[in-house]
């Protein structure tokens, strides 16, 4: 083909199909009338003579509208025989287009026609431009009908598949979870993990390397759902495969970032806290990179563990310190995400950092599991149990 170029049209420039209507009358003289004037309308037309007829054609066929009568051999007048028709067509398919044309008319069946699932009411003679004009007007809204219910049902299928990836994206996080907490010796540990969503940004990790060294993590990515689900299990990925017990932990933090700058898109980052703890001599050897500062309960005053870092994925060149603490006996020790302080109540006011402080302080001699869920009910009483972040708390004491 040369000195053009071949023109497809869009779907939207197609001309519409061509309206295939079903007739349904006893009277072979009204059929072929109705017959005629419809294909020289453009119609493809299918004729029946009963309402069993009717049932079958649409049962097996594909029609886009039923222009039917009222009345047949059995019943000549009340019209019985087409209101069941009617309701008969409609538990088949509630959204095809029925005109009823008649001979016998009365406000209340035509009432009753509207009431069945009817959607106009032409008596015998009919006008034929009328007729026509109501034909042509309830195929365009039944077509429209359709096309709604269509893409209803795939935005329904496109719904519930997104929901069952998200339920298992969560279930495989999840797995990357730890089973289980490990056994220190003097410490006790407990932790709640609440993904918002399918799931979540939030990560947390008690990493035994030994008896005397045992790693503790917290880390939340910007962002909720599927994207910070899948860029934490990065995260967790390139963590563990660095963290040891002589790994210190801003050296740590410091080759994750790297890495992490090289696979985080624009406007993402992660918080993290690590510390690696030496049960033998009750140390903590810490670093925070952005995170919300752990708080430690001593003696009813709080300490904020701050030092470390920007967040990571960031800065790439940007180091990071360590901080080294003592743990005394009593010492309870709490990492928390976000979601945890940011919980909202009906008129939008956050749970916030003092009121986790004050819950911390009077609850510090209880265990760590007692303490976790003190809090943790405590914020889901706060929000109406309404999750709009993920929210992980580590409560760690010290016997």
């Amino acid at each position: 083909m040369t000195g053009s170029l071949m023109h497809t049209p869009s779907l939207h420039t197609l001309p519409p199909p061509t309206p295939r209507a079903l007739i349904a009358d006893d009277q072979p003289d009204v059929l072929i009338a109705l017959r005629l004037l419809l294909r020289n309308a453009g119609y493809q037309t299918e004729a029946v003579t009963s309402p069993a007829e009717v049932l079958e054609a649409i049962t097996h066929g594909q029609f886009d509208l039923v222009l039917m009568d009222l009345n047949y051999a059995r019943d000549t007048t009340s019209g019985q025989e087409g209101l069941d028709l009617i309701s008969n067509i409609r538990r088949i398919d509630s959204s095809l287009p029925i005109v009823v044309l008649t001979a016998w008319g009365s406000v209340e069946l035509a009432v009753e026609v509207m009431h069945r699932g009817g959607r106009d009411f032409v008596q015998k003679p009919w006008d034929n431009s009328r007729l026509l004009k109501s034909l042509n007007t309830q195929i365009e809204l039944g077509r429209k009908k359709r096309q709604q219910r269509t893409i209803d049902a795939q935005s329904r299928m496109v719904s519930e598949n997104l929901q069952q990836e998200l339920e298992e994206s969560k279930e495989i996080q999840a797995a990357l979870m730890p089973k289980s907490l490990p056994s220190i010796d003097g410490f006790d540990i407990a932790i709640a993990w609440n993904p918002a969503r399918g799931g979540g940004g939030d990560y947390f990790d008690v990493m035994k390397f030994s008896d005397r060294h045992t790693a503790l993590c917290i880390a939340d990515v910007a962002g909720k759902g599927m994207p910070a689900a899948l860029l934490m299990s990065n995260v967790q990925a390139v963590l563990k495969s660095f963290a040891s017990d002589v790994a210190a932990p801003g050296e740590l933090c410091g080759r994750v970032n790297s890495v992490m700058c090289e696979n985080t898109v624009t406007h993402r980052f992660i918080t993290c806290f690590y510390a690696l703890l030496d049960a033998q001599n009750k140390t903590l050897s810490y670093t925070n990179a952005g995170h919300c500062p752990p708080m430690l309960i001593r003696g009813g005053e709080c300490l904020r563990l701050k030092e470390g870092g920007p967040v990571l994925g960031v800065f790439p060149r940007e180091p990071y310190v360590d901080a080294d603490l003592c743990l005394q006996s009593g010492d309870c020790l709490v990492l928390f995400t976000d979601g945890v302080t940011e919980a909202r109540n009906a008129s939008g006011k956050e749970f916030g950092e003092d009121r986790l402080q004050e819950l911390l302080i009077s609850g510090c001699k209880l265990s760590a599991a007692d303490l976790r869920d003190r809090i943790m009910g405590a914020v889901n009483e706060y929000s109406d149990g309404e999750v709009y972040d993920d929210a992980t708390l580590m409560v760690v004491r010290v016997d």
